[in-house]
């Protein structure tokens, strides 16, 4: 009755875990959540009746201009014309992986990558190699997704002879460079976040980002360009998916970037990690290691090697004593062997909110170990 297909589609285990967070009293450090302090006041009345009516599946050309604009000044030379605007960042996972991915293929990616794309591959059959900056690792690969900046859920960011290496891997294997970026405007400490796709020579190559981290994830926009081979398959199964974008979300992100809008994030959200960084000293470091992120929005702590556990089985405990955060086996594709990690979002929650749910969340690992 069903495509076989479906016996690999598996609930996202994030927006699972993200159905509880409005619960009274919850303190969650589960999702990317932007804080709602940052959200910007958008400009409503510049909305008329032309923009409820269909428009271009690539999106709206004055919005186009000003994203191959962003991305001109980021070192991607790309025009307008290879700009297609998304419903949110997730389509264009979606949509790559419809054109590259079918059983069997093999891709290459970080270990462990960000759950949701592995949610996309998974469904369409995705076999998987780890990429760990070796060319060997792509070999035979079809496809080869990376988060190199901020990483999601690691939050490393790659140095410019790493990125010069992947693109150079990229290049003489034949693999599709799919490149990540949601979060390279949420630096704290200064790092390389050059394009990887800016330094392809040879190979094909898709770079997307996203509205949702910096303006409001609830408008459901972001975008990709990509090598001007691969923009009309790109195009027809978005035009297979939905047609087009929203027009209003895109108009109201165009009026956004055109009044230069965008507050200061980073020092917001700086001021978080640096809070959250305090607590986690206190309540964590007999429990676990990790790396102050030098952006984006989590940490990712790895438990002591003495204290390894299966960090799934303490969800439930902590949820119910009102904390949510991520299990880091959630991030690890299919075949290889999780660690004991979890990921926490620093962004979402106040600094006296953060202090109480790390506190809790410590004492429940604690008894655990």
């Amino acid at each position: 009755m069903y495509a076989g297909r479906i016996n690999n589609l598996v609930e996202s285990p994030v927006r699972e875990i993200l159905k509880v967070i409005d619960q009274p009293g919850m303190i969650s450090f589960a999702g990317g959540l932007p804080a709602k302090e940052c959200f910007p006041k958008l400009d409503y009345t510049a909305l008329d009746s032309s923009h409820l009516q269909y428009g271009a599946s690539e999106g709206d050309w004055n919005l186009r201009e000003q994203v191959a604009d962003l991305l001109r000044a980021r070192g991607l030379n790309v025009t307008a014309a290879q700009v297609l605007i998304l419903s949110g960042s997730q389509q264009g996972i979606d949509l790559v992986a419809k054109l590259f991915i079918e059983p069997g293929v093999k891709v290459a990616v970080e270990v462990p990558t960000y759950l949701a794309a592995l949610q996309a591959f998974d469904l369409l059959g995705a076999q998987y190699c780890a990429y760990t900056g070796k060319r060997s690792d792509m070999s035979g690969t079809r496809l080869t997704y990376v988060v190199p900046t901020f990483q999601n859920p690691t939050g490393i960011c790659y140095s410019q002879a790493q990125r010069k290496q992947l693109a150079s891997d990229c290049d003489a294997t034949g693999s599709v460079l799919f490149e990540d970026d949601p979060y390279r405007d949420l630096m704290y400490n200064e790092c390389d976040r050059t394009p990887v796709c800016s330094y392809i020579k040879q190979s094909e190559w898709v770079y997307q980002s996203s509205f949702s981290k910096c303006c409001a994830p609830g408008l459901r926009l972001g975008y990709l360009v990509c090598s001007e081979a691969l923009l009309p398959y790109l195009v027809r199964l978005k035009q297979a998916a939905d047609l087009h974008s929203c027009r209003l979300s895109q108009q109201l992100v165009f009026n956004w970037l055109d009044a230069k809008q965008q507050s200061a994030l980073a020092a917001f959200y700086r001021q978080r990690r640096d809070q959250f960084q305090q607590v986690l000293v206190q309540e964590f470091s007999d429990l676990a290691d990790w790396q102050l992120p030098d952006g984006g929005l989590f940490f990712w702590l790895q438990l002591k090697q003495q204290y390894s556990v299966d960090t799934r089985l303490l969800l439930n405990e902590a949820i119910a004593n009102g904390v949510a955060f991520m299990p880091g086996e959630a991030f690890y594709p299919t075949g290889f062997t999780p660690g004991s990690a979890i990921r926490l979002n620093f962004s979402h929650a106040s600094a006296a909110s953060a202090r109480q749910g790390l506190r809790t969340l410590a004492g429940i690992f604690s008894r655990a170990v």
